[in-house]
């Protein structure tokens, strides 16, 4: 009678490793903590197993993940800024990690971009880094289409400023994001509702 016990569990065992890696970066890149990127996406993760039901029924389950991340990752950051008052403290312990021949290219793009809106970071990072698709970008955070483009549009335009230089523009935003990414960070393997709208 029913679905038998262990084929959600089997179902979201499946969906956790395909997804878990994904999540990660995108949790490391919109907070800065490679290292607490993994236990971010765990977190995430807890959270659509105790909806698991609803969740696995859906026709984008993995939209719903990624919305529970992102405004996991924001509560993340404000509660830092406030304890901190200025988020380039939050950062500022990784700063010093990187290793390759770009490091001081590598600095400047992760500070560029977490001085980003978390909207618009969201958006440039699930655009340009995971290569999401608008409709994706926007059901992962609860927004328009519309909004992602403009968003987006304006992050990379705001990125391209903050770095101030003419190879912001030759590398290109997803050239930029994977330079930070090899200096530090998860791997990439391969909804119910959406998550509700994540803010500015």
């Amino acid at each position: 009678m029913g679905i038998p016990e262990q084929e959600p569990a089997a179902e979201f065992h499946a969906f956790f490793e395909r997804h878990h890696a994904e999540l990660a970066r995108f949790a490391h890149l919109v907070t800065g903590e490679a290292e607490a990127a993994d236990d971010l996406a765990a977190d995430a993760l807890l959270a659509v197993w105790d909806r698991w039901d609803r969740v696995r029924a859906a026709d984008h389950p993995v939209a719903y993940a990624r919305g529970v991340v992102a405004n996991m990752a924001r509560s993340r950051i404000r509660s830092a800024v406030r304890e901190r008052r200025r988020v380039a403290l939050y950062w500022s312990r990784h700063d010093e990690d990187s290793a390759g021949p770009d490091v001081a290219a590598v600095v400047d793009v992760r500070r560029a971009l977490r001085r980003l809106p978390f909207r618009k970071r969201a958006c440039v990072v699930l655009r340009h880094a995971l290569d999401l698709s608008e409709r994706d970008t926007a059901m992962a955070l609860g927004i328009s289409v519309g909004t992602v483009k403009s968003q987006t549009s304006k992050g990379v335009a705001e990125l391209q400023r903050l770095l101030g230089s003419e190879e912001a523009t030759e590398m290109g935003t997803a050239a930029m994001l994977r330079a930070v990414e090899r200096n530090g960070s998860a791997q990439v393997p391969g909804a119910v509702a959406p998550a509700r709208e994540v803010g500015h």
